[in-house]
């Protein structure tokens, strides 16, 4: 039943159908055909999906970082990161991953970041920074990654949702590997600059009263994550309250301090946040369905005994799991897959001894890398098509990329206290 319910899934996929209603049609054999769950069955675990108050952090945190973004926010992060970087070879890309950092602490949203700073900065890179239009997509592709795993990530929510898994532990967790993650592209992004001679984006150094001022210009936004993790290492609230509370702190920081929010873009916010939250809740409640019907299969303990009989050693079992989600990561957007695909393998790598938090920033971005890849990549897609650049050549210029992110990935796997020093030590 298994296979007849992942050929159904991969058949309607390839027919272009769209992927929440593939979840659900392909969990049809399970309620309808076998007679084992009456059709009811699956309109109830629609709605249950739904009925969660973990996951009522979702659409806090979709419109506190649409609230974000409409109050100005972003051009004040642009010039930080310009006078942090900007006086580095090849500039601009430097500022792109810089600014990927901050975002991460905004948007949530690696195709959101990616789709912000190709509009933002492509088009200087190309016409002042020395960049041709691949290379342009490909940093600015990379970089958005790094939102992956800075909170407030809508894919750690998720995972966490998903799996029963700590979101706050998450969060802290996801801090140390995105400022690794950081360094690794910085340093690839100027290795390729100097030998490319690609331009700074200034001649001189910031001056100490350049960056302060701009630091406070921004501070706002800058302790947006802080305040998360200081909130939940001292109890104040929930993954969902801490959601509530940075809508107010948005609206507060929109109206009161920049007073840039005005109600036309609060309106914008809305509708946008309105139309974000609507596919992500499609997603959930089908994938519900599928879940369901995978579970009563016994799928997770199948799956688990399929590939312990194979191999009983950790390290060869993550291997397994690694390269099983990069290439669902070729084929789904990311929501889906971490809806679809992690309760399947997070099992699998709990029983060979692996701690679940690790695994979730592994995986998550993971499947975020996936995005990058043909021949579905969600994020490659939305920086091409904005910058009009073929994929093929995307991804010439990308290999030093998926390089890094090859270094990024075996430290991430094999060094656990990357990802767990601090909650360990904070939660």
């Amino acid at each position: 039943m298994l296979l007849l319910i992942a050929g159904l899934f991969a058949l309607f996929l390839l027919i272009g159908m769209p992927v929440a209603f593939a979840l659900a049609l392909a969990a049809f054999p399970v309620f309808v055909a076998t007679g084992t769950m009456p059709p009811t069955v699956a309109i109830q675990k629609m709605v249950t999906a739904t009925q969660s108050f973990p996951l009522l952090a979702v659409p806090f945190f979709i419109f506190a970082g649409n609230l974000m973004n409409a109050t100005g926010i972003t051009e004040r992060l642009v010039r930080f990161a310009r006078l942090l970087t900007g006086w580095m070879a090849g500039g601009l890309g430097q500022v792109s991953i810089l600014l990927s950092l901050m975002m991460g602490g905004i948007s949530g949203s690696a195709v959101a970041d990616a789709s912000m700073e190709a509009r933002l900065l492509g088009p200087s890179m190309i016409s002042q920074g020395g960049y041709s239009k691949a290379a342009t997509a490909a940093v600015l592709a990379f970089g958005s990654i790094i939102t992956a795993t800075i909170p407030p990530s809508i894919g750690l929510i998720l995972f966490g949702f998903i799996n029963e898994v700590s979101i706050g532990r998450l969060f802290v967790a996801g801090l140390v590997p995105g400022l690794v993650l950081t360094a690794i592209l910085m340093v690839t992004a100027w290795l390729i600059a100097r030998r490319n001679g690609y331009a700074s984006d200034q001649a001189e150094l910031p001056t100490l009263r350049d960056l302060w001022t701009s630091f406070l210009d921004s501070i706002w936004a800058l302790a947006f994550p802080v305040i998360l993790i200081v909130g939940f290492r001292f109890g104040l609230f929930t993954a969902t309250e801490a959601g509530a509370f940075l809508v107010g702190y948005a609206l507060f920081i929109g109206v009161f301090v920049y007073r840039e929010l005005t109600w036309e873009k609060f309106y914008e916010a809305t509708t946008g946040s309105v139309s974000d939250l609507g596919m992500v809740m499609l997603l959930i409640m089908m994938a519900a369905v599928l879940g369901y019907a995978v579970t009563i299969e016994r799928g997770p303990q199948q799956i688990t005994e399929f590939v312990t009989s194979l191999t009983t050693e950790p390290g060869f079992i993550l291997l397994l799991v690694v390269v099983l989600l990069i290439v669902s990561g070729m084929f789904l957007e990311g929501a889906a897959n971490i809806l679809l695909v992690t309760p399947i393998v997070l099992p699998v790598l709990v029983h060979a001894g692996y701690d679940p938090v690790h695994m979730g920033i592994l995986i998550v971005t993971l499947i975020n890398f996936g995005g990058l890849t043909p021949p579905v990549g969600v994020i490659m897609f939305t920086v091409c098509g904005i910058l009009d650049v073929r994929t093929g050549a995307f991804t010439r210029a990308a290999l030093p990329y998926f390089a890094a992110m090859i270094v990024f990935f075996l430290v991430l796997a094999l060094v656990p206290a990357v990802s767990l020093f601090l909650p360990d030590r904070l939660m």
